[in-house]
């Protein structure tokens, strides 16, 4: 799995950049497998994105490299479309991490109208994405005090979207008093920061002041007369002309820009001259404001003075001029590569890579969040295209979701039921299905594979009590047993009913003929719940009602095995109404003693339990009842006793949470047969034919 990081800041000019600069650098002395993605980037022209691509020559293009214009992203979460949002910034940042050993993930700039709520924006990319958070911020003009507590509010943020900070650098901080700052900032992080990388980064003026092109491009100024090497000169400070010249010479400092009119010829040669005497400071530029043009005698003079320093026109007056050079800020770009070493060079002096290393790769991500989960379906699907069977192919529902399923072409699809009742339903009720799309619609009472099917059920069943070839004729007629029949004969590769029939109806012909996987004695089902921060697994919620203490453990391995296929690190939690040895009765030994064999069974997988839920799923509570355990609050299987606990426990979290559930999933057949709810969406459907695909493969 490829590693990765996401620094963040909580302010704008906090100098990430800078970070970002220094972290890449270090990264590329790892690898050469470096990418570098920002899930929202300020506009086409953004000079950051560019500074990274183009400075360490990343093989990736600059398409590859973002998700979203700051416009685009604001579009969507104003017509209340996180989720497309995030669905948008997973597709590309996966697209790029699937060919590096290491992304960075730069986070929003808190720059135009987002910056209100941009926190949040990045709080849930980075937990969407499994990225551990480094934080940046400023102690530009604030107290120690100041600067740690703004860091200590948004890693306590963080950490309640569910989001692990890893490291906190405070920037910009007074030149001689970085030790008053890191101890601040230690302090403040107490318990919390134990293990986490900390640092300050004192201000330094070179890096922070803008150089003189950034001076032009800021005021969008015209060079009159420059030296190119010249532009990229720092401007530390402006001073206004309004005076005579010797006025003026009082207050010349080292690279300091000259604003004057154009009409003031004296101060402008009398700059230049100053600038060139060893006993003045040289200054970075002029620039010559209002909308008169420069006197000609004057552009002759100094066009013919050697080692020019840069001149520039603007054609607001000197008031606003100044205006907008206080909005100039200095920027690291590839033009001014002395700035970029100095940075490289600030970052690797002040930060203690090694403990930062250590945390970016020991970071494990609590669980797959729930975009990312469904997003893996939708791309472990596409791999492979796999042929699924719908029984019900008469329901308005399953029609919608065959529209969606073929249109992204995830799977192909049969369905089953009368062609012509099917299309009465799509044009009814409008619903965008080409049926020449589909695999085909097949009417079991009609298809001339009836025949075929109903003599393989009776060589299947016939030393069962009752079933004849007329029996076995009349049951192929049935949409559940002539679906299920396709999938074992490996004429579709799953199926997925129950939109419009019970559970007992669509699993009874799997049963009875397409058996159990070798090794595993009894069909189970899970749910993956997608809770706001992870996906976990429940089972069993929806076939067995009493399981014994060897079925249970059955049914926890068979879970665990299910819930690693889908990419979520089993934790299996056995639940009871007793956590550990407290708890006595005949229930909490079952699970007690399912436990036990569970052990035997997966000794490499994470078990335990008995265990109460709320010490199964939360870190405080599962500390304090079961210290020392690998699943107490971090587990991502949950196996209930019962179904009669299961099935009211999954209903009770979807409903109170607003949790997807996706499933039921049958585990432990030999070919994918599942169930839907008969209240199913649209959306249950889809991600069921999903999930059915990937067992398929």
């Amino acid at each position: 799995m490829t590693s990765t990081v996401y620094i963040s800041t909580i302010e704008p000019l906090a100098g990430k950049s800078l970070v970002s600069l220094g972290l890449t650098d270090l990264l590329l002395r790892k690898s050469p497998k470096i990418g570098y993605f920002r899930p929202i980037i300020h506009n086409q022209e953004d000079a950051h994105l560019s500074l990274i691509l183009e400075h360490f020559n990343l093989q990736q293009s600059r398409a590859e490299s973002y998700a979203f214009e700051a416009a685009e992203a604001n579009d969507l979460l104003g017509a209340g479309n996180h989720d497309q949002l995030l669905d948008g910034i997973i597709r590309k940042f996966k697209a790029l991490a699937d060919r590096c050993d290491f992304v960075l993930v730069e986070g929003t700039d808190f720059a135009g109208e987002s910056a209100s709520f941009e926190f949040d924006i990045n709080a849930s990319i980075a937990r969407n994405l499994g990225c551990p958070v480094l934080l940046v911020g400023s102690g530009h003009q604030r107290s120690a005090e100041e600067a740690t507590r703004q860091l200590r509010v948004a890693m306590d943020n963080f950490n309640q979207e569910e989001t692990e900070v890893i490291g906190a650098i405070l920037n910009l901080v007074p030149q001689g008093k970085e030790n008053e700052y890191l101890a601040a900032l230690k302090k403040r992080l107490g318990g919390t920061g134990k293990h986490k990388a900390m640092a300050v980064i004192p201000y330094d003026e070179t890096l922070a002041s803008p150089s003189v092109r950034e001076i032009c491009d800021g005021l969008q100024a015209q060079i009159l007369f420059a030296a190119e090497d010249a532009l990229e000169r720092p401007v530390r400070r402006f001073s206004i002309a309004a005076m005579q010249l010797p006025g003026l010479l009082d207050y010349v400092t080292e690279d300091c820009a000259i604003v004057t009119p154009a009409d003031r010829g004296d101060i402008i040669v009398g700059s230049l001259m100053a600038s060139r005497a060893s006993s003045f400071p040289s200054i970075s530029c002029i620039v010559v404001t209002g909308p008169k043009p420069l006197q000609e005698n004057i552009t002759k003079l100094i066009s013919g003075l050697e080692g020019k320093v840069p001149v520039m026109k603007v054609e607001t007056n000197s008031y606003e001029t100044a205006v907008a050079l206080n909005n100039v800020r200095s920027r690291l770009s590839t033009r001014n590569p002395s700035k970029i070493a100095s940075a490289l060079r600030v970052f690797h002096e002040q930060i203690d890579t090694s403990l930062l290393e250590k945390n970016i790769s020991t970071f494990k991500a609590r669980g797959i969040s729930p975009q990312m989960f469904l997003y893996a379906l939708r791309e472990r699907a596409l791999e492979k295209r796999r042929h699924i069977v719908l029984p019900e192919g008469n329901d308005p529902r399953i029609l919608r979701a065959s529209a969606e399923l073929l249109r992204d072409k995830h799977v192909e699809l049969t369905l089953l039921g009368d062609q012509r009742e099917i299309e009465r339903v799509i044009k009814d009720q409008n619903i965008p299905l080409d049926i020449y799309q589909l695999k085909g619609i097949i009417n079991p009472q009609t298809s001339p594979n009836h025949n075929r099917y109903a003599k393989q059920l009776f060589e299947y069943r016939k030393h069962k009590k009752g079933m004849t070839e007329v029996v076995a004729q009349d049951l192929m007629t049935d949409v559940s047993y002539f679906g299920t029949m396709m999938v074992q004969l490996g004429e579709a590769d799953g199926m997925v009913s129950g939109a419009a029939h019970t559970t007992q109806h669509t699993i009874r012909p799997a049963l009875q003929f397409v058996k159990t996987k070798p090794g595993v004695e009894l069909v189970s089902s899970v749910f993956f719940m997608c809770l706001p921060d992870r996906v976990v697994v429940y089972g069993d919620c929806a076939i067995n009602p009493d399981p014994t203490a060897p079925e249970l453990a059955q049914i926890a391995v068979t879970s665990a095995d299910t819930a690693a296929m889908f990419g979520i690190d089993p934790r299996v939690a056995l639940l009871s109404y007793s956590s550990g040895s407290s708890g006595k009765g005949s229930d909490v030994e079952k699970v007690r003693e399912a436990t036990a064999f569970a052990k035997t069974l997966r000794p490499n997988v994470p078990i335990d339990g008995p265990i109460q839920y709320d010490a199964a799923v939360d870190m405080a509570v599962g500390a304090k009842k079961l210290p020392g355990s690998p699943v107490a609050g971090q587990a991502s299987v949950l196996i209930f006793p019962d179904l009669n606990t299961g099935n009211n426990t999954y209903k009770a979290v979807q409903r109170e949470t607003g949790a997807i559930a996706v499933g039921p999933m049958l585990q432990g057949l030999n070919k994918p047969v599942n169930d839907l709810s008969r209240g199913c969406t649209v959306d249950d459907i889809i991600n069921t034919v999903l999930i059915t695909a990937i067992q398929a493969g």
